[in-house]
């Protein structure tokens, strides 16, 4: 099993390509929860995800022959672009396979680093597959996303540099797709200190690991689906299981409207963007998907920033609904002059502010005379829904709340 020394071999081996990336206590997230939050800030890691560590301590671990022959991955993109880059930096040829419906940015910012792109598959786990047939058929190294010991490894770098910036760490919460991150973590952290508590965090359609600790045994789920696309598999690994049956202290899950207000969150007070999977540790942390003591060390570990940015407007859209700050509603007026001057009187007085108005006479589910209104608002927070909502059924007006 992966141990203490393993990781610092790792931070040697990698120190001139991955960054010490810093921690930032911040005061905001800190007085919303009680707890004294410090991020690690692996959202300004090389390639934007802490996925580097693990793939150039892989890379870096290969013999002469092996470099020669090449190396091929399956990723949903972090790892795609830690062994792209890595690899380059090496000398070493990479092949990379993923998901066909990955974010265009990472496919993009892949094939930047030097790898060449392989679109297969659904998820990760397809994608897995076509990889290991072509490093069969190639004769060329597979460097796992997660289940590596010298993967791991590298990731547990990070655990080393949060124990040595913050030694009176208490709770470290780090994100799980498929295990890699947090073996790594909790094994630095802990040999630091067994005391050191370590939670993981998986999105609710993802969340294999909850339910594999459940039975004791590694579960697959039939498919995956969430907004947090770089934890997106669909079962752990083999290895990262056994790390996380034996140093990992609890796993919680976090709801795709929890990661999306997170998301929001991150943005709008930490001037800070992570992607889904880099957002999971605050949204379990605001959340209080955990427990803590008042004015316990918390670093939630913000794995990455490599977010599409057509996600990015659904997922920031997403938290402004849950957090009552985006309204969409549908009404019926009367087809004549005034109509709808009325109804915008209403939403005047309630300072709601208008985003867009669409205005329907031909849907077939109103009456000759009538006009269907759809409109986008912006509100100050679920009781001021409350109240416009309240305010325009005072005024004869049925709504429906479509967002």
């Amino acid at each position: 099993m992966l141990d203490i020394e393993a990781v610092r071999a790792a931070r040697d081996r990698i120190d001139d390509v991955a960054r010490h990336t810093p921690l930032d206590r911040s005061q905001t997230f800190s007085d919303a929860t009680g707890a004294d939050v410090h991020m690690k800030m692996e959202v300004f890691q090389r390639t934007g995800a802490f996925k580097i560590r693990g793939a150039a301590n892989r890379i870096r671990t290969l013999s002469p022959a092996e470099r020669e022959a090449g190396v091929v991955t399956a990723s949903a993109g972090n790892h795609a672009q830690g062994v792209a880059l890595a690899a380059t930096q090496s000398g070493v040829e990479s092949t990379v396979v993923m998901p066909e419906f990955a974010p265009i940015s990472k496919v993009q910012a892949t094939e930047g680093y030097g790898a060449d792109v392989i679109l297969h598959g659904e998820d990760y786990d397809e994608a897995s597959g076509l990889a290991h047939d072509i490093a069969e058929e190639e004769g060329q190294t597979y460097v796992h996303a997660f289940d590596d010991e010298m993967v791991m490894a590298g990731q547990g770098t990070l655990g080393l540099e949060v124990v040595a910036d913050l030694p009176e760490v208490d709770t470290v919460v780090v994100p799980i797709g498929g295990g890699g991150l947090i073996s790594g973590v909790a094994t630095a952290v802990k040999a630091h200190d067994p005391d050191v508590r370590v939670v993981g965090v998986q999105a609710e359609g993802a969340s294999s690991v909850a339910r594999s600790l459940e039975k004791g045994t590694r579960i697959t789920r039939d498919h995956v689906d969430t907004i947090a696309d770089g934890i997106a598999t669909r079962t752990v690994g083999e290895r990262t299981f056994e790390i996380i049956q034996e140093r990992v202290d609890e796993v919680v899950t976090v709801s795709d409207s929890e990661i999306a207000v997170a998301v929001m969150r991150l943005l709008e007070r930490g001037k800070t963007l992570a992607e889904g999977a880099g957002a999971v540790p605050l949204a379990a942390l605001l959340e209080g998907r955990f427990d803590y003591e008042d004015g316990e060390t918390v670093v939630p570990v913000l794995s990455g920033g490599n977010i599409d940015l057509n996600l990015l407007t659904t997922v920031l859209v997403r938290g402004l609904v849950e957090t009552g700050r985006y309204l969409r509603l549908r009404t019926v007026l009367q087809d004549r002059p005034g109509a709808l001057e009325d109804l915008l009187d209403v939403l005047s007085v309630q300072q709601a502010n208008i985003y867009a108005i669409q205005h329907d006479r031909t849907s077939r589910q109103i009456g000759l005379d009538a006009a269907e209104v759809e409109l986008d608002l912006e509100t100050r927070g679920p009781e001021h829904v409350e109240t416009l909502i309240a305010a325009l059924e005072d005024a004869g007006y049925e709504v429906e709340v479509l967002v």
